[in-house]
């Protein structure tokens, strides 16, 4: 054979490897074209998605050992929230990775096809501009939901107030955060949407009890029970772990028409402040009753006025009284 021969065959193959090896053995200028499309093309096509695949790989096993890193080094009172912080970004990031990952190679195959990937490219930044103007809520959502993630303002099991939606966070996404309120109904929330978050399970939480009282009950002899009840609670094994800090018993929060409201707080671990309330409440309401302390009842003062004609009337009927007694 010819090198000029083989030349000739194989000159408009991007790939001629095939080609010419194909020329080699037949000397068939059809064949060997053919044979670069049925085994040349898909071969390298091949090559291109197992490289992505390896550098998916790769890069994925990179992130994850950052992010376990990250979470290791916290210390143990937030090794759980930063566990769970790493965690996020690692998907937000591996997400972000697939995606560029699969693009490029997306545009490879195409340029391996033969077709020119200069105008696609051109024709995606033009298509690109034009989503950026008309999908401005889109990328106004994926934006928020970035910072969202990176400033750990809230995450999956926190329960959030964000407005009129508030509840307990089951899924958080770059566009959407999925929250459920007391009631079961589920909430769809747009990222872009969340101009404040109140989260009421980041770091540590506060029982706060507002206890009623008669008047006539001795203040300093309330607080002491208060103290005592709040304090066996803090010592209870079942509770101790959940209470983070010694109760205290801040005093007199105000007056009502009906007695005097004494506050207690507990200071607890997130997500356990209700249940800490439950069992408070049920405490004092047992100690109240052994120590006999009395609840507010509703007190009302009732003014009885009498109208001048009403006293005349019964001035008449006295002085008629008087008369047939005479």
């Amino acid at each position: 054979m010819d090198f000029n021969d083989a030349t000739r065959v194989c000159r408009d193959v991007d790939n001629g490897t095939v080609c010419n090896i194909t020329w080699d053995l037949t000397h068939n200028r059809r064949l060997a074209v053919v044979s670069d499309w049925l085994i040349g093309k898909p071969l390298a096509i091949l090559a291109l998605i197992l490289t992505a695949m390896l550098l998916r790989w790769l890069l994925h096993r990179v992130i994850d050992r950052v992010a376990n890193r990250a979470a290791g080094s916290a210390a143990a009172a937030s090794a759980e929230r930063r566990a769970q912080r790493a965690k996020t970004i690692a998907s937000l990031m591996k997400s972000v990775v697939t995606t560029v990952v699969v693009v490029i190679v997306a545009v490879m195959v195409i340029d391996e096809l033969g077709y020119n990937v200069a105008p696609i490219i051109a024709s995606a930044g033009i298509v690109g501009i034009a989503l950026g103007f008309g999908a401005q809520n889109l990328v106004k959502d994926y934006l928020a939901g970035i910072f969202m993630i990176i400033e750990d303002q809230y995450g999956v099991g926190d329960a959030v107030d964000l407005g009129e939606a508030s509840g307990t966070v089951e899924a958080v996404s770059l566009r959407v955060t999925r929250v459920r309120d007391v009631n079961g109904t589920v909430w769809y929330v747009r990222n872009g949407e969340i101009l404040r978050v109140g989260n009421q399970s980041q770091n540590w939480a506060r029982t706060v009890l507002d206890i009623p009282v008669a008047f006539s009950e001795d203040i300093n002899r309330i607080r002491a029970i208060l103290q005592d009840v709040a304090h066996g609670l803090w010592e209870d094994e079942d509770f101790n772990h959940r209470i983070i800090e010694e109760p205290e018993v801040w005093g007199v929060e105000r007056w009502e028409p009906d007695g005097v409201v004494i506050r207690v707080t507990l200071k607890t671990a997130p997500l356990e402040q209700w249940s800490i309330a439950r069992e408070m409440r049920e405490r004092i309401k047992a100690r109240f009753d052994y120590e006999g302390v009395e609840i507010p009842l509703p007190q009302r003062v009732v003014w009885q006025r009498e109208s001048p004609a009403s006293s005349g009337e019964r001035g008449v009927q006295s002085d008629l009284g008087a008369a047939e007694r005479r």
